[in-house]
């Protein structure tokens, strides 16, 4: 006990000096050790004891045990953890040097003396002892001390020097469970930072079958761990061979910044020996991704890596070549660089990327560039291309010194040079097709050096007159030697079509306007399609071509674009020949139509071109021919809008049955289409809204990524430029974007993450927006989310949410101050509050929603009637819609909380006797209780009135029946459960399920739309009695909830008036006699209890006399609020109007399925949407001579006998005619494939009109 106090100050007093400064670790490394050799001498006496460091074991534990539970941060732990890391390396270092001095039977002062047939020096004793105590830390529950202990084994690790074979299973187990099952980044991180270090140790043969090595679990944490820090710790510590070298370069498209510049600063550029080491491809792939990446740092360490390249490039030895020059080695030391790529094929863009970012960080490479001309009579690939990239950053640089410097040729040279160039690529050609002749089968390919020699001689010819394009044409003898080389190679029928372009970016260049280019390509034309012209003509033309003073009329006088023999009388090889030629023709058109910008009349050549060439393609059945003529004809539309107004039908209906490809390219016509003309192309705005409509039903149902991707870039396009403004195109890219089908699309994902970004934050109405479909949006993903399959992946619905908010964000529009942007997260609030009142939303739903409601951020000052709103919403919230989660009461708690707070000034100003109107009205009875009179209370204003607790009149019948739902907001009656099972039946009677709580919400914040007058008072005495009335006279003249229970009988109209009678009895059958617009307020007064509870009315309680269908039509206690029945009955309304035009005395048409619109239960997220109901006669004359909306709509109100008017603030969606004609296609298509929202299982709309004849698309329809 003595040795133990006598070691106990010293050794204290050593780590209280090394966690001072790193400075003294190695001195008190020393002094540590002196005390351990000490004290293992005190006890070597006993020979048998091998532990004879016990004491000084205890205390050393017991300053590490000390630093082990600090929470991380101080600087003082770190050195103290750095200070044991050193202590047991020097402990190793001692033993080893120890043992290479020992000699048998010569005693040594030092704690590995001992027996030399000993097994366990004191030294491992120590190591063993210290590393078997930390690693009983890895499962501490203090999550200090699981790191502490963790970063000191990972500090220690590589020092440890031989353990025995228990310790090292015991600690390689313990690294890979806290590098995998951690909840703690921080300590997965120092776990694989210290497994790297035994990847040396590891014998692959030793593990058992199916066991992971640590270079496998390394690899698996890189890729897929979701912390980058801990990406980041494996990328740095794995080692860099041939295995691990494809997951490392996956990190050059890491998430993270941070660790995509670590891959180029920390890991390639100090650890790559020689980029030859890689693969052409993975080299094309580093400097693609790099120089390419959005973040600035990125781009920069992938710039030094490429100078780090070129350095080792530039060191190995040169071949000789065929020229020299004055530069010092460094034009041939670039030409090395470049064939570290492949220029000949697709990666000729990386290499000149790659080369001017060469030229960016060493701004001394071009300036000392001499070209000889023995370089340009020796040119390959990689020389051309260094040539032009020289050319087009001096000419980006505006040094003309340089170029001058360079002795670049002038034109006429430049010219001959194209010339020896196109001559060597028509002896390539001509060894092709010797090839091609002696082969026995002409499909086969041709050989590789003459496919290489080829593709060789293509890329000189081409980055030649891309060079072209930039000289000055000032020397007319240059010029025209240019043009006779360009027009000779476009010519000839055997040219690669890669060039074509080219040759017409030199021909635009040198000739005066776009007249002469378009008469010069349509020249070649002819001269293709009718080769056996004379050749003295020819040239004769040719050289008549460069004046300006020859007209379009004399050349169309002289040739015709028609063949002279038609293609029924051609043979089956001379049709094969003509097709070839076609294409030719038609790829030499459309590029030539890329190039033109005047207007279509201006050049009256081309209507040669589109009526012989373009027209007779557009009606060929082979998709490629085709293929070019709609592209053809697309580009001619573009230049001519009497040819656009009358094509835009051919295209549309082109879409839905073509091919992949096809469509992919008419959907880019129809797109480029509408942004150029807009609201020209159609005479109507209904026309236009429905081609939109039907782009927006084509992308819900299509599958092909391309196609889909392309379908969102041209909606986003017309979004952001405003030539669309529907919310229904924002909430379908919404879900395409968060769709789990496209999750493997990275093209459409990335156009809609920045789409999102730009479109909410340019403008608060783009936000407003994006909030008005928030909660039917919402349900959508909910539903997609529930139904997810194992192998598929999307976001959850509160991340769906939180992306919403942070769109609709007031303090990251552009429009900050605006009063528009500051209202977006009220009016937000307000949804979700009434997305709330739905009783029948899951917990799980309504958790996120009161998690959503927490990340809104509220500004004043707010409209008042907005503000009111919200202040109704929240008051009666807690108590109409009790949750059965605390945890949700306490959250809208915290909110009401924070809003009356905030706006608590507000709300003492508010003059409640001003709300007495009939939207406040409507908001009460959607909230199921009584408006309260403020016009009595006119005194208290600025307070707001108690709720009444119960608004039924006592002496209803009804009202008595219908008073326990009222009350009861919870789960406490049994009743419930039985109406429950009947409301399942009626889900599986109806067609379809029922819509989603949405259309509640929107009538639940907006004005009413229609005032209807008050019910007659023999009605109100069949229905209610002398007493009744008088008490309903008493009430505020706006109609309660409970008339919209009385809503629903009455869509069955068709039954006979005994019928009715039989069911309904004599109240009901007064209703039905009154109809809309003039409801009784006591039916009304009885509908909000039964809507707003929790509990439903016992089935019992139901008429006896009741049939399946009336029950069907019956309200449900727990629906959406009774908006849909109005919904309903409206559609009817106008359905019966309708028919009302064409046959009046029609019997009325029975809706057995209306009942459907009417249930907010969880199926309301179903797939299908709710079919609209026929349409039957409204029997009412007020109703008839009114023009009711389609779509949910809001209820109407009982103003007192005026006139039923549609407020200004009404949402209406009436039908277009557009939408009429588009449902009734000529001839029904086939099903289309599944798309998007696969899991909706809907009927993709048909709305593509059929053309009816070529002539109604000016004869460009298939033939």
């Amino acid at each position: 006990m003595a040795g133990t106090q006598e070691l106990q100050a010293p050794v204290a007093a050593i780590f209280e000096q090394a966690q001072t400064s790193l400075a003294n670790h190695r001195k008190n490394c020393v002094a540590l050790y002196k005390l351990h050799v000490s004290a293992a001498d005190k006890k070597s006496k006993k020979k048998s004891d091998s532990g004879d460091q016990t004491a000084f074991i205890g205390i050393f534990l017991d300053m590490v045990s000390r630093v082990v539970a600090v929470k991380k941060g101080p600087a003082t732990v770190d050195r103290v953890i750095k200070f044991i890391a050193q202590y047991v390396r020097f402990v190793n270092e001692k033993a080893l040097e120890d043992k290479a001095k020992r000699q048998p039977q010569v005693p040594t002062n030092s704690i590995s003396s001992g027996s030399a047939d000993e097994d366990d020096t004191v030294a491992s004793v120590f190591v063993s002892t210290i590393l078997e105590w930390l690693v009983q830390g890895f499962v501490a529950k203090n999550k200090n001390v699981r790191y502490e202990t963790v970063h000191l084994v990972a500090e220690m690790i590589s020092f440890l020097g031989e353990i025995d074979e228990d310790s090292y299973l015991s600690l390689r187990e313990s690294l890979i469970e806290r590098s995998t099952c951690d909840k703690e980044s921080t300590i997965r991180a120092q776990a694989v930072s210290a497994l790297a270090r035994l990847i040396g140790s590891e014998d692959p043969s030793e593990l058992q079958d199916g066991e992971k090595s640590i270079l496998d679990v390394l690899l698996d944490v890189m890729n897929s761990d979701p912390a980058p820090e801990v990406r980041r710790a494996a990328l740095l510590h794995v080692p860099l061979t041939a295995v691990t070298l494809p997951s490392v370069l996956t990190r050059t498209r890491d998430v993270d910044a941070v660790t995509r510049k670590l891959v180029y600063a920390s890991v390639l550029t100090p650890r790559l020996e020689h980029p030859r080491h890689l693969s052409v491809a993975q080299r094309e792939q580093l400097v693609q991704t790099g120089l390419g990446d959005r973040e600035p740092a990125v781009r920069l360490a992938a710039s030094k890596m490429v100078a780090a390249w070129f350095e080792l490039v530039l060191a190995d030895p040169v071949e000789e070549l065929p020229w020299t020059g004055d530069d010092g080695g460094i034009m041939a030391g670039l030409i090395a660089f470049l064939t570290l790529f492949d220029v000949v094929g697709p990666g000729e863009a990386v290499a000149v990327d790659a080369l001017l970012s060469l030229a960016g960080s060493r701004a001394d490479v071009f300036d000392v560039f001499v070209f000889s001309e023995d370089y340009w009579r020796n040119l390959t690939p990689e020389s051309a291309v260094l040539a032009r990239a020289f050319l087009e950053r001096s000419l980006a640089d505006k040094r003309e010194d340089r170029l001058e410097s360079a002795s670049l040729p002038v034109v006429t040279a430049f010219a001959f040079h194209i010339q020896e160039a196109y001559n060597q690529l028509l002896a390539a050609l001509d060894d092709a097709e010797v090839a091609r002749s002696l082969n026995d089968n002409p499909d086969d390919e041709l050989p590789e050096d003459i496919e290489e020699e080829l593709a060789k001689r293509e890329v000189i010819l081409g980055e030649l007159l891309r060079m072209a394009v930039k000289l000055d044409y000032m020397d007319e003898i240059g010029r025209r030697k240019v043009y006779t080389v360009t027009r000779d190679m476009l010519a000839h029928p055997q040219l690669p079509p890669g060039l074509i372009d080219r040759c017409l970016d030199v021909l635009k260049e040198i000739m005066p306007t776009e007249r002469e280019l378009i008469r010069v390509v349509v020249e070649i034309v002819m001269d293709l399609r009718e080769p056996e012209e004379e050749e003295g003509e020819n040239n004769e033309q040719e050289q008549e071509l460069t004046r300006s003073d020859i007209t379009q009329s004399t050349l169309r006088k002289e040739r015709s674009m028609r063949r002279a023999k038609g293609r029924q009388e051609m043979t089956p090889e001379e049709a094969a020949g003509a097709d070839l030629v076609d294409m030719r023709c038609l790829t030499l058109v459309i590029s030539m139509l890329e190039r033109v910008h005047g207007n279509f009349e201006d050049n009256s050549t081309l209507e040669g071109i589109l009526a012989d060439l373009i027209i007779p393609a557009v009606r060929r059945k082979e998709v490629g021919i085709r293929e070019k003529g709609l592209v053809g004809l697309g580009l001619c539309c573009l230049i001519a809008k009497s040819i656009a107004i009358k094509s835009l039908q051919l295209f549309l209906s082109q879409i839905q049955n073509a091919p992949e490809q096809l469509k992919f390219k008419i959907l880019q016509i129809v797109f480029d289409l509408m942004v150029m003309y807009d609201r020209q192309l159609w005479g109507r705005e209904e026309d236009g809204q429905a081609i939109l409509t039907f782009l927006v039903d084509t992308l819900d149902v299509e599958e092909s990524p391309v196609v889909q991707a392309v379908l969102c870039v041209g909606l986003a396009k017309l979004l952001l430029a405003g030539l669309a403004q529907d919310p229904k195109i924002i909430k379908s890219l919404l879900l395409a974007y968060v769709s789990p089908f496209t999750a493997n699309n990275a093209e459409l994902r990335q156009c809609l993450s920045y789409f999102f970004s730009v479109y909410c934050y340019s403008s608060a109405d783009n936000q407003s927006r994006l909030r008005t479909i928030f909660m039917s949006a919402f349900d959508e993903v909910t539903r997609m989310h529930d139904e997810l399959e194992d192998d598929q992946t999307m976001i959850s619905p509160q991340q769906f949410g939180l992306l919403v908010v942070d769109w609709t964000d007031s303090r990251k529009a552009a429009e900050t101050a605006t009063q528009a942007s500051r209202r977006i997260h009220a009016e937000l609030a307000v949804d979700i509050l009434v997305a709330l009142y739905d009783s029948d939303r899951r917990s799980e739903d309504q958790e996120v929603l009161c998690t959503l409601l927490g990340h809104l951020h509220l500004e004043g000052p707010l409209a008042a009637p907005l503000f009111v709103k919200l202040s109704v919403l929240l008051k009666h919230i807690q108590t109409q819609c009790a949750f059965d989660d605390q945890t949700l009461d306490k959250a809208i708690g915290r909110f009401k909380s924070r809003v009356t707070t905030q706006f608590e000034a507000d709300l003492a100003e508010v003059d409640w006797a001003e709300y007495g109107t009939p939207e406040m009205q409507e908001l009460y009875d959607f909230i199921g209780i009584d408006m309260p009179d403020w016009a009595s209370e006119k005194e208290k204003a600025g307070s707001r009135p108690a709720t009444p607790e119960s608004p039924i009149p006592s002496k209803s019948r009804k009202g008595k029946e219908k008073a326990p739902a009222r009350k009861s907001r919870s789960k406490s009656a049994p009743a419930p459960a039985e109406d429950t099972d009947q409301d399942s039946d009626d889900a599986d009677d109806d067609e379809g399920p029922p819509p989603s709580p949405t259309p509640v919400r929107k009538v639940s914040v907006e004005p009413p739309e229609r005032q209807p007058s008050p019910a007659p008072e023999s009605e109100s005495e069949q229905e209610g009695g002398g007493e009744d009335e008088e008490e309903e006279d008493a009430r505020p003249p706006t109609p309660s909830p409970k008339l919209k229970a009385k809503k629903a009988p009455r869509r069955s109209r068709s039954k006979p008036e005994s019928e009715t009678e039989q069911e309904g009895g004599g109240e009901d059958e007064e209703e039905e006699d009154a109809r809309p617009p003039t409801p009784s307020p006591k039916p009304k007064a009885k509908k909000a209890p039964a809507r707003r509870s929790r509990s439903k009315p016992a089935p019992s309680e139901k008429p006896e006399a009741a049939s399946d269908e009336e029950v069907k039509a019956a309200p449900k206690p727990r629906a959406s609020r009774a908006k849909a029945p109005v919904r309903v009955k409206r559609s009817q309304s106008k359905g019966a109007k309708r028919e009302s035009d064409h046959s009046g005395d029609e019997t009325p048409v029975s809706v057995p399925s209306a009942a459907a619109p009417r249930k907010s239960t969880r199926r309301s997220r179903s797939k299908n949407p709710p079919p609209p109901p026929p349409p039957e006669e409204d029997l009412d004359s007020n109703a008839e001579n009114d023009t009711p909306p389609s779509g949910p709509v809001t209820p109407p109100k009982n103003t007192n006998g005026r006139k039923r008017v549609r407020t200004p603030g009404a949402k209406l969606a009436l039908p277009s005619p557009a939408d009429k004609k588009r449902r009734k296609p000529a001839a029904a298509p086939p099903p289309a494939p599944v798309g998007t929202r696969r899991s909706s299982r809907r009927t993709p709309r048909e709305v593509a009109p059929v053309p009816a004849s070529d002539d109604e698309f000016g004869g460009y329809s298939e033939s």
